[in-house]
């Protein structure tokens, strides 16, 4: 092995890693560094070493990058949040772009790779409409923030550059409340203490907030008062409390129950009316969401006569976006709570073209199809992380619709499927990167395929 563990070496950075590291050769040895950046020199000491490549930490930047700029978050290195606040952002998207294309380069075997310059935002910062603080005791105290990369060390901040800076006058009311109260935070290793973290989430529209306390209890001591600890403070339109007793990972619990105000917020994309609650999933980046899905709705070439299906609907966002220019929608989704709120939703924007079924794609479609002759001139799929099911993929070739529209989280798993379709007698026409993740290394892609 060229090199040898707890030495310094120098080192030229040449690539981006899907984590966001530096990448680079010593001595013909692949090395890969947190916070180093392509075209940097930088010096690393080697503290782990494999067969074929190894990690080191950036000691020192002999020379930086053109490309590397000065983060304005001061924990932008600790948060496991930003991965790459400290690369420009034409950079950022530079690199997303490149990620995509090696994907369907390398993954679905493709030489030419039918690509649209990634779409981007014009203001990358305060963005996001949901945060979710972790709070712990650390040495008989409150500590509220994020965690720090690949851990559960609480980095402790008041200030985040990504969200909205009204979450920081909700913090601060927050911990007051929980000194004031003598409410004790959650310590994870004993699993004791209450408090386990903060979620906020906000309407774009109306810029209102909902608080949601995540509790390791039943009850909040003193509840009353942290609804008077927001009294004056009109934006926030409800409270609530979550109730989490398990020892795990997973934030929220099962039960949630209203303090004050409004179960749900409300908030638009485009002219479509959403119904959000604590635990809805919904795209955290609402400027980009309406960039995301009229490109969806641009791929799938809505007429008003179409029967279209919306694998993996949610609580309905692509499927009512979607209603507009369709001539029926479906929507399917194994959570049973999405689909309730899925149906709240068409009944809030007067939509009576769209229905929604709770199950599994792979066996709704083709029941529908059979039973009813439900047939499909556009299927819209999007997953989770992990991708389609090799079953989902099986029903949308055996439905055999005129477009597939792809929309996706991971480039490398969309590849995966899109390679499957294609092998299927599908076209690949277009893939379009979205910046929905500004500063972190993660990207949305949608991508329209065409029945040969």
């Amino acid at each position: 092995m060229p090199v040898v563990k707890n030495e310094d070496y120098m080192m030229d950075v040449e690539d981006l890693g899907v984590n966001g590291e530096g990448i680079g050769k010593i001595l013909g040895y692949t090395v890969f560094v947190d916070g180093a950046l392509p075209g940097d020199r930088v010096r690393v000491k080697v503290i782990k070493t494999k067969g074929n490549y190894g990690y080191g930490k950036l000691l020192d930047i002999a020379m930086p990058s053109p490309q590397r700029v000065e983060p304005p978050c001061r924990i932008a290195m600790q948060c496991g949040g930003c991965q790459i606040q400290h690369l420009s952002y034409q950079g950022q998207l530079a690199y997303k772009q490149a990620h995509v294309g090696n994907c369907f380069r390398r993954i679905a075997g493709m030489e030419e790779v039918p690509m649209a310059p990634i779409l981007g935002m014009e203001d990358p910062f305060h963005y996001r409409n949901k945060v979710q603080f972790p709070v712990r005791e650390v040495q008989g105290r409150i500590a509220i923030g994020f965690y720090a990369a690949r851990s559960h060390r609480v980095v402790e901040t008041d200030v985040c550059h990504i969200q909205d800076r009204f979450n920081e006058e909700i913090i601060r009311r927050v911990r007051k409340f929980m000194e004031e109260n003598r409410v004790r935070a959650y310590d994870e290793e004993r699993h004791k203490g209450l408090v386990r973290h903060v979620l906020t989430r906000k309407s774009h529209h109306s810029g209102e907030f909902h608080v949601t306390l995540v509790i390791n209890g039943k009850s909040l001591p003193q509840a009353e008062a942290l609804v008077v600890a927001f009294g004056d403070l009109p934006r926030v339109t409800g409270i609530s409390l979550n109730f989490n007793e398990e020892k795990t990972n997973v934030i929220l619990g099962r039960r949630t129950q209203i303090l004050f105000g409004e179960p749900y917020l409300e908030d638009r994309i485009g002219d479509v009316r959403f119904m959000i609650s604590p635990n809805s999933f919904y795209q955290v980046n609402p400027v980009q969401t309406k960039v995301l899905y009229e490109k969806a709705l641009e791929y799938a070439g809505l007429t008003g006569s179409e029967t279209v299906w919306d694998i993996y609907c949610g609580i309905g966002t692509i499927s009512l976006f979607l209603a507009q220019k369709a001539k029926q929608v479906y929507g399917v989704e194994v959570v049973e709570s999405a689909i309730q709120d899925a149906r709240r939703n068409a009944e809030a924007n007067g939509m009576k073209n769209v229905e929604f079924f709770v199950g599994e794609a792979e066996q709704v479609l083709p029941e529908k199809f059979a039973k009813e002759g439900i047939r499909a001139d556009v299927i819209v799929v999007d997953p989770p992380r992990k991708g389609c099911d090799p079953a989902v993929i099986g029903t949308i070739l055996e439905m055999g619709p005129a477009r597939v529209v792809y929309v996706s989280c991971d480039p490398a798993t969309l590849a995966r499927d899109v390679k499957l379709l294609a092998e299927g007698g599908y076209r690949l026409e277009e893939v379009q990167p979205v910046d929905m993740f500004p500063h972190s290394v993660h990207v949305e892609t949608v991508v329209l395929l065409s029945r040969v």
